[in-house]
């Protein structure tokens, strides 16, 4: 086992002293958002929220039940009756001045997510310039949502296909993309025409709040966007209320393929519209005739962005056996120079804490079932020493890993990296695909015929051929088998808060 990981500067962190750093302090908000005012729980309860970095309290927010639920779902309900009915040129005005707000903050924005989340800052602010992407382009697409005259059967008919918006949508997002996944949803369903009432990840929930802010100030009207905050005990009837009350027509969930299979069944009992992005097990596929360094460099980001807390994270990484071992060497050396280990907010960090305890102790259990069943590693595998108290893990690398241990069947979501040997492109293609769930797959190859046997006989919705990155406002995201249904950006994203409508005229 070495211990050769790179640690940042690691000057002691005081969560609470970074706050006071904000250029714009009303953007660090605690309450919930609804109906165009900041408003708290009924019960008056509240819940603590943890920097990951230093397990320090950065702050309590509103804690709300069903019962608040409601209250937002009927606000959200009484502005759609107005929000229908803009035109999608003024959608697409706001949407661009929420779009401009969120880039004049993006620092403010970058450091609490950071503070929150744990991401270095640097990615924290690719984070948020990622999600202001969604925003600008669907205040694009609002006025793109075409309909279609079809040619009729009969003379004296015309028959005309037009597109209106659902209605209310429920919108449940994770703790990893807090600032993205909020954007990539709300940025479809406003440009639909469409309201929303949003429930952030209760590790997370301060990025939600603070777009909220910066949606008013846009000229957003109340009611359009509610944003719901709730501990992690609540989040359980929150996520009910929801996905069984009648009043909404649509739910957009990003999480585990457990929690959206019980959400898809909630959401069956008034046959809402839905839209999930689960569970992946990406494959990174290295053939013989790849580029290497490109490939290494590319398997860096792709499995290591946000310490591994991706659902697009490279999870199975399989070379040919004949580049294996050099291959091996190329990566571990950048993983050895590119990565330095410490909290979001300290100098020269490139890779963060882990952000949940449980996420933490999947990683280590992973890892000992692993070394336990044979696997060797030859890089990190342990908690590192660092001047502050967070949850964080070595980036790890492992090779000899057998394809029977959790760590090849399951979604890691943390920084190990299992490199499998392969002999054949038949054997590589059964062991990518011999898993229940499809969303993200890569490979490197310069062979143009196997570019297209491979991209299309992998069973997943997005491919990487010669990158590590699948994802954009532009391209379409989502998975097939048990990753979900529907996609998010690109021009179908917007398709998933509409409803099609046929007009058959007789005349």
């Amino acid at each position: 086992m070495s211990s050769h990981i790179s640690l940042a500067k690691n000057s002691k962190v005081v969560s609470t002293d970074e706050l006071s750093k904000l250029k714009d302090p009303s953007l660090f908000r605690a309450e919930a958002f609804v109906d165009g005012k900041w408003v708290k729980a009924a019960s008056g309860k509240t819940f603590d929220v943890e920097d990951p970095g230093t397990l320090e309290k950065i702050g309590s927010v509103t804690d709300m039940d069903a019962s608040d639920v409601r209250k937002a779902v009927d606000a959200g309900s009484a502005a759609f009756e107005s929000w229908k009915k803009t035109t999608a040129k003024q959608r697409a005005v706001l949407l661009r001045k929420w779009y401009d707000l969120i880039i004049e903050n993006k620092d403010d924005l970058a450091r609490i997510l950071t503070l929150e989340g744990g991401k270095p800052l640097i990615e924290a602010t690719g984070e948020v310039l990622y999600g202001a992407s969604f925003i600008e382009w669907f205040s694009e697409e609002a006025k793109r949502a075409y309909g279609d005259v079809v040619p009729s059967p009969v003379a004296n008919s015309r028959m005309v296909v037009m597109k209106q918006p659902v209605g209310v949508a429920g919108i449940i997002t994770p703790y990893n993309f807090p600032n993205a996944m909020i954007t990539r949803k709300v940025g479809a369903a406003l440009a639909a025409g469409c309201t929303v009432v949003v429930r952030p990840a209760h590790e997370t929930p301060y990025s939600a709040l603070a777009l909220c802010e910066l949606a008013q100030r846009a000229g957003i009207p109340p009611g359009v966007i509610n944003v719901v905050t709730c501990s992690g005990e609540n989040t359980p009837e929150v996520g009910r209320e929801l996905t069984t009350n009648p009043t909404i027509r649509k739910v957009s969930f990003t999480g585990s393929t457990p929690v959206g299979k019980l959400l898809m069944e909630q959401a069956s009992s008034t046959m809402k519209k839905v839209s999930f992005e689960l569970g992946g097990n990406a494959p990174f596929i290295v053939f013989d005739d790849a580029d290497l360094q490109t490939a290494a460099e590319n398997l860096l980001a792709c499995k290591f962005r946000n310490s591994g807390q991706t659902c697009v994270c490279a999870n199975r990484v399989y070379v040919h056996e004949s580049v294996y071992d050099e291959f091996v060497d190329k990566f571990v050396s950048l993983v050895k120079q590119k990565l330095k280990v410490g909290h979001g907010l300290d100098e020269g960090t490139t890779f963060g804490p882990i952000i949940t305890e449980r996420g933490l102790l999947k990683v280590e259990d992973q890892l000992k079932r692993a070394i336990n069943s044979g696997a060797k590693v030859v890089l990190g595998g342990k908690r590192p020493s660092i001047n502050v108290s967070g949850q964080f893990f070595e980036p790890t690398v492992l090779v000899n890993v057998s394809d029977d241990v959790p760590m090849s069947c399951e979604e890691t979501f943390g920084p190990l990296c299992p490199i499998y040997k392969f002999t054949s492109e038949e054997e590589v293609l059964r062991r990518a695909n011999n898993v229940p769930v499809g969303l993200a797959g890569y490979f490197f190859s310069r062979d143009i015929g196997r570019i297209f046997r491979v991209a299309e006989a992998l069973q997943v919705g997005m491919v990487g051929i010669n990158v590590g990155n699948v994802s954009s406002e532009v391209s379409p995201f989502g998975g097939v088998k048990e990753s979900g249904v529907g996609r998010e950006g690109s021009r179908y994203g917007i398709d998933e808060y509409l409803n099609i409508k046929l007009l058959n005229i007789a005349f």
